[in-house]
C-alpha cells in the first residue's frame, strides 16, 4: 500500500504548498482522494500516469478540496482518453462539472459517470474483487465525507512442499487456494491448513478531511493500518477549530488512540505555523506513531 501526498496544506494554494490531494495505491488500485487547485501539476511532478486514474474521491464542496477538477478532467479529455471515469462526491458536483463543461463546450469523449452522495450513515460506494471503499461520515460546515479503502482478503499461498508430497494434481490447485480441503484417492482428507500459507493481512487506509473531533468515526475506522487525519489547528487554536469545525492535533491524536490504528497521519495544515514538526510533537503527547505528511511525500505501508 502507497500513499503519495500531493498536497496537505488547508485553505489556499501558496508558492511551495498545495491544498489537498493524494493517490492511494492499494492491491494494484489506485485512487486519487480529492483535488485542490494545482493536482494535476503535482502529478505530473510524482510522475503518477493519468491512465491509471479511473476513480476519483471528493470529500466536500469546499474549493480547496476540488477546484482542481475540472482542470484534470479536461486535460485527460485533451489527452484523448478512452478509459471511464467515476468521480465520488456530494450531491450538487455532478451540477457544478457539468456547468463548466456545457459552458466551454468541452465536454469529454470519454464515459465520465458521477456518484452523488447524501447519506449521512456510513455506505460501501465501491466495490470489486481486490477492493472495497466505504464512506466515513464527517461534521464540518458543509456535508462532507471520508473514505475508508480496505484491500479485500487476497487467496491462500501454496505450500508446494506439502501439496506434492501428497501427490496432488496440479487441477485442484486453484481449489485449495481458495481454503477448499482435499480428499486423496485412497479416501484421505486433508486439510487445508496443512496444504497452505496464511495470506497476507489485508490493508486498511481512512481518510479523514475536513472534520471537527468527532468520536462517532471510531467503530468505522477502529484498528485501521493507516488513518489519514486533519490537523488544521494546535491546541493552541483549540477555540479556532471548533468555530471552523476542523481539529487540532492532539485531537486527531485522540481518535487514533481511541480506534486503535496502527500508523497516524497528518495533514491540511493551517499555514500559520512556522513549523509542521509542531504538530507531530503534540499529537505525540496522545499517540506515539505519528507521521506527518507534506507535499511530494511518499510512504509505504
Amino acid at each position: 500500500m502507497q500513499l503519495t501526498i500531493l498536497g496537505c496544506y488547508a485553505a489556499t494554494p501558496r508558492t511551495f504548498t498545495n491544498p489537498t490531494s493524494q493517490v492511494l495505491e492499494i492491491n494494484n488500485r489506485l485512487f486519487l482522494i480529492d483535488c485542490g487547485e494545482g493536482t494535476q501539476v503535482q502529478l505530473r511532478k510524482n510522475k503518477v500516469k493519468f491512465s491509471a486514474i479511473n476513480h476519483i474521491f471528493i470529500s466536500h464542496l469546499h474549493g480547496d478540496h476540488f477546484y482542481g477538477l475540472i482542470g484534470l478532467i479536461s486535460t485527460f479529455n485533451l489527452l484523448s482518453r478512452n478509459n471511464p471515469l467515476t468521480v465520488y462526491g456530494p450531491v450538487g458536483i455532478k451540477e457544478i462539472i457539468k456547468l463548466q463543461l456545457k459552458l466551454s463546450n468541452s465536454w469529454p469523449q470519454y464515459d465520465l459517470q458521477f456518484v452523488e452522495l447524501s447519506s449521512n450513515q456510513s455506505e460501501v460506494i465501491f466495490e470489486d474483487d481486490k477492493v472495497l471503499v466505504k464512506t466515513i461520515p464527517l461534521k464540518h460546515r458543509v456535508y462532507t465525507n471520508g473514505f475508508l479503502f480496505q484491500e479485500k482478503t487476497k487467496e491462500r499461498k501454496l505450500n508446494i512442499d506439502k501439496v506434492q508430497e501428497y501427490e496432488v494434481e496440479k487441477c485442484y490447485y486453484q481449489n485449495i487456494k481458495n481454503g477448499k480441503d482435499i480428499t486423496l484417492e485412497d479416501g484421505r482428507i486433508i486439510a487445508n491448513a496443512e496444504l497452505t500459507f496464511d495470506p497476507p493481512s489485508p490493508k486498511s487506509y481512512a481518510f479523514c478531511s475536513d472534520t471537527m473531533y468527532n468520536e462517532s468515526i471510531i467503530p468505522i475506522i477502529n484498528e485501521v493500518d493507516v488513518l489519514y487525519h486533519e490537523t488544521t489547528f494546535l491546541d493552541s487554536e483549540e477555540h479556532l477549530a471548533e468555530k471552523t469545525m476542523h481539529s487540532t492535533a492532539k485531537e486527531a491524536a485522540r481518535i487514533a488512540k481511541q480506534a486503535n490504528v496502527k500508523q497516524l497521519v497528518l495533514g491540511h495544515y493551517s499555514t500559520r505555523y512556522d513549523s509542521i514538526e509542531l504538530f507531530k510533537q503534540e499529537a505525540q503527547t496522545v499517540f506515539e506513531n505519528v507521521l506527518l505528511a507534506d507535499d511530494g511525500a511518499e510512504f509505504q505501508f
